[in-house]
């Protein structure tokens, strides 16, 4: 396993190797999760009241939303009679007898120009009171999109954090030698190919808006970096300059993206606007520098680099100055990414001969090894910082997996054939 494609010109070509995705755009991936949260909150979930013989049940996407995320138990309805779907019809003690601490209840019915109302209340049971409610009216095409909105209602009201079900994320699959960059639900549901190709793709990268997709395909036989446009479909070539282009990296404002290219020698970072225009560049050392990422206020840089005689991560002010290096436990440590609220990152960290993903505060410089697994790569936080994608290795097929921040609830993410690799999670859209 070849973490650093980024780092070396010369290993490019052998993490290529590595890349792989699968052909589907039906279903969803299979998602196993263990763990979870020290506390996690009871929720009981109602099935809501017309969903019965719709193409999409709402209330199985919700609770999956909840479980999944790790923060939740899922308190069984089944056997309370009748099952509500308004307040005055709650027989609380019942549900606490269950010991659920939140009920959501809800209904579907068909508007009379075919559209599909959804109407849900989240509700303490405890203190016998509403905590949120909401109605959607929506096309039916939309029902699981609309699931996962709710599900984000119901995280936020009750961790105070905002939900990330209702995002996408992007990640390569090789099937049957072509490469797909496909864009799905953060669920994995509802896979688009976006771009598809015989040769490789790597580093997908999101524009903060979630409009666009900079990657690198090796179509033109050498690695050029792209960005795509995810509403019209076009396309752009940002960098294609003699030697190597590759690791794109959006700021925050979405003007301009940080890459790096050997155009004069070792793998140097520079920034370039989105268009392609506007080179200029950006880092200068002895050593390689390579995959780069940009805090989300804008004013540091994260890369790593060799300059120091082994692979480690720096920190560089955006707008240029002394590098500082961050990682000093091991004589490995690669692929780094700000969390959202730019106090921490994670990496891949090397560690007797294994790659696992962790995470190191930028205040105290404490190391957490998050997974215990052996061929880790690409992690990617979750927009709100509580969980991280990455790609791993199974029974030597890619898959994707997730780890919440604390390390304590972990997801595999599979589809039944292929592999799947550089994954990248998308942003917050409004």
């Amino acid at each position: 396993m070849v973490h650093m494609k980024k780092l070396l010109s010369g290993c490019i070509s052998l993490c290529l190797m590595l890349v792989t995705l699968v052909h589907t755009a039906q279903a969803g991936l299979t998602i196993d999760i263990t763990g979870g949260a020290a506390t996690q909150l009871p929720i009981a979930i109602v099935p809501f009241a017309g969903e019965v013989g719709l193409p999409q049940n709402l209330t199985e996407v919700i609770g999956a939303d909840l479980q999944r995320s790790g923060q939740f138990k899922l308190v069984s309805p089944a056997g309370i009679v009748p099952q509500p779907h308004e307040p005055a019809e709650i027989n609380y003690p019942a549900w606490r007898g269950r010991g659920a601490d939140a009920i959501v209840i809800g209904s579907v019915s068909r508007t009379p120009d075919g559209r599909m109302e959804i109407r849900f209340r989240l509700l303490d049971a405890a203190k016998q009171e509403q905590l949120a409610g909401f109605s959607y009216i929506v096309a039916t095409s939309q029902l699981r999109s609309t699931a996962h909105k709710i599900a984000d209602v119901i995280y936020q009201k009750l961790t105070g954090d905002q939900g990330v079900f209702s995002t996408r994320i992007a990640y390569v699959v090789k099937h049957s030698g072509r490469y797909e960059l496909q864009v799905s639900d953060a669920d994995g549901y509802g896979a688009q190919t976006i771009v598809n190709s015989k040769e490789s793709i790597i580093s997908p990268a999101w524009s903060p808006d979630g409009s666009r997709l900079a990657y690198v395909s090796f179509e033109k036989k050498k690695p050029v970096v792209y960005v795509q446009s995810l509403l019209s479909g076009g396309r752009n070539i940002v960098a294609n300059f003699k030697g190597s282009n590759s690791a794109p990296s959006w700021s925050p404002d979405g003007r301009k993206l940080a890459i790096v290219l050997t155009r004069d020698g070792n793998s140097q970072l520079y920034l370039i606007n989105a268009d392609g225009s506007g080179l200029a560049r950006w880092s200068v050392s002895s050593g390689i520098d390579t995959e780069p990422d940009w805090s989300a206020d804008g004013k540091w840089i994260i890369f790593t680099s060799d300059r120091g005689g082994s692979p480690q991560v720096y920190r560089m002010p955006a707008n240029g100055g002394d590098a500082r290096r961050l990682t000093f436990e091991g004589n490995y440590n690669v692929s780094p990414q700000f969390s959202p609220d730019g106090k921490s990152f994670a990496f891949i960290q090397r560690n007797s001969g294994r790659f696992n993903v962790a995470v190191q505060d930028l205040e105290t410089n404490q190391v957490q090894v998050l997974t215990d697994s052996a061929l880790d790569e690409s992690p990617s936080f979750a927009p709100n910082g509580k969980m991280i994608l990455y790609a791993t290795q199974v029974g030597g097929r890619g898959i994707l997996a997730a780890v919440s921040s604390d390390g304590r609830t972990k997801q595999r993410l599979s589809v039944q054939s292929g592999d799947i690799r550089e994954p990248a999670w998308g942003p917050f859209v409004k």
